[in-house]
């Protein structure tokens, strides 16, 4: 049987980067970058254009429906492709010398028909510094590729694309790619743990947009409705600001994300926002913040984050925003957690001290495609008694997730649906201790219902009063203890001199082998001298 492929390993990666490497020695990487992913847009578009087509060409001899008909595809929240734009014409017109001009008149015509699209999409495919014999040969390489089709859009393989050429890109250009796309199983741990129902959503680093799309998706799933929540968004580099445009305007979300990308530090285009839920992956220790022309901000509560790295900025950021009953959920390196430089230190104690820290919980590494470095997740509320569940104050609940998760590949791991639910599970009976839940709607379960309890090596509810004795470490480990050994009924003494003969047995293996292997040297002329 074989295993369905559902994690960062798309099954096409060789193929995709021999279409980057089309361009290679050419142009710079910084350049082809975008070259590809405009592309790739346009591919993904057009395939979901093409399904939409030919859907409505098949029902033709039973019901009244028109291929040609714009509002068809309005209806189906899919974008309208002129036939100038589509893909099978520009696969047509690959080999010509004019393919440049076709690409940058395809582009201008979709953004022409999609007002939502206007100055998102790349349009300089004609210059003269692009190789068009190369640029037919890319076209062709990824027409072999499905990207837009409702399979490979129900896996978001538009954002998860982006995320492995981000990272072979940053390789390409001696950077260390830091712009992460978040992998869908932490997207969706931390949709499940905050629950973001109804209400204000920000993302002040949002990236490719995926938190936004796992957010509408978790509504839906659960049966509420999108109008509920309204989205808000913020990107500093204007190439991934405007993949975002494209990728939520592809689901048809509506995003506010502000006129124009911009640095959330310097340039916050939602100042007076105060968000129910913020959920954000915001680059790992930026040294480059300008902290240094922000010595005295508002945002700047709990203490001045130093000037060489930027983790507890983003933390206070996220604060700043949350509105009186909000929660914010956010992936940091493990380092933020037990930080000892004086300014962090003393921003994560004053963070501590307020009653904001909920839930720390300690990741897997390889759970990144462009990193393998291991993550944590934080939980910050506003008020632990705010009416929405129990009385916290004064309790932070630690999770160890550091042995979950499974290889999808050689390098890479995903948590899986049943390990997200038994987290978030855990964190939701937690925080309403004291009462019976409800087995969470679509994870199975028979309507008993769940109780917290700590689990050694798992979960453990501590006080204030324990994690000041940490030195306000906030590292899991140090809270839930060791796993318990499980107990196999073998007597002490049995298993002592069990162990204690399995020991002997393997000494005296060793020696033999010792043994022959000097026996062996020696019968090749070499003199083993004894060691005093």
């Amino acid at each position: 049987m074989v295993k369905k492929n559902t994690g960062a390993n798309l099954g096409f990666e060789e193929k995709l980067w021999a279409a980057a490497n089309k361009l290679r020695g050419h142009m710079d990487a910084s350049e082809y970058k975008h070259v590809v992913l405009g592309l790739i847009f346009l591919k993904y578009i057009s395939d979901a254009f093409q399904e939409k087509y030919e859907d409505l060409k098949a029902k033709r001899g039973t019901e009244y429906t028109d291929p040609e008909d714009r509002d068809e595809y309005a209806a189906a929240n899919v974008f309208w492709v002129p036939k100038e734009a589509r893909w099978s014409k520009l696969q047509d017109g690959a080999k010509q010398p004019t393919i440049g001009r076709l690409i940058d008149d395809a582009m201008v015509a979709i953004e022409k028909e999609n007002p939502s699209l206007k100055g998102v999409l790349p349009k300089d495919y004609s210059r003269p510094a692009l190789d068009k014999h190369r640029l037919g040969e890319l076209i062709d390489l990824i027409g072999t590729i499905g990207l837009g089709d409702k399979e490979s859009r129900s896996k978001d393989i538009l954002g998860r694309v982006y995320e492995y050429f981000l990272g072979r890109f940053a390789a390409a250009e001696g950077k260390a790619g830091g712009e992460f796309y978040t992998p869908r199983c932490i997207v969706r741990l931390l949709v499940e743990m905050i629950e973001p129902y109804k209400g204000r959503v920000l993302d002040p680093c949002c990236g490719s947009g995926g938190m936004f799309v796992q957010s509408e998706e978790f509504v839906e799933a659960h049966g509420g409705r999108v109008g509920d929540i309204s989205i808000y968004g913020q990107e500093w580099n204007h190439t991934t600001w405007r993949l975002c445009k494209m990728n939520l305007a592809i689901r048809g979300i509506d995003v506010n994300l502000g006129p124009h990308h911009a640095d959330s530090f310097h340039n916050d285009l939602h100042k007076d926002l105060k968000a129910d839920f913020i959920l954000a992956n915001p680059p790992f220790n930026m040294s480059d913040w300008g902290g240094q022309r922000l010595r005295e901000d508002a945002r700047w509560k709990y203490g001045i984050p130093p000037v060489n790295n930027a983790n507890y900025a983003w933390i206070q950021q996220f604060i700043y925003h949350l509105s009186p009953k909000g929660i914010t959920s956010f992936v940091m390196a493990n380092g933020s957690m037990s930080t000892s430089t004086t300014a962090e230190l003393e921003i994560r104690k004053n963070i501590i001290e307020a009653g904001l820290v909920d839930c720390m919980i300690a990741l897997p590494g390889q759970l990144f495609y462009t990193t393998q470095i291991p993550v944590c997740l934080w939980f910050l509320v506003r008020n632990k008694k705010n009416g929405k569940f129990r009385d916290r104050r004064g309790e932070t609940l630690f999770i160890d997730a550091r042995k979950m998760g499974h290889l999808i590949d050689r390098i890479h791991r995903e948590l899986s649906g049943e390990e997200i639910a038994r987290i978030a599970d855990t964190y939701h009976a937690w925080r309403s201790k004291g009462q019976v839940l409800p087995s969470p709607s679509g994870r199975g379960g028979g309507g008993e219902g769940i109780k917290y309890e700590d689990v050694p090596g798992f979960c453990k509810s501590a006080t204030t009063d324990e994690v000041r004795e940490h030195g306000y470490v906030l590292t899991p480990g140090r809270y839930v203890g060791a796993e318990a050994a499980e107990d196999d009924g073998e007597p002490f003494d049995e298993k002592m001199e069990r162990l204690t003969s399995q020991l002997k047995e393997q000494f005296e293996e060793s020696r033999n082998l010792e043994t022959m292997i000097r026996n062996n040297l020696e019968e090749l002329g070499y003199e083993i001298k004894e060691e005093r």
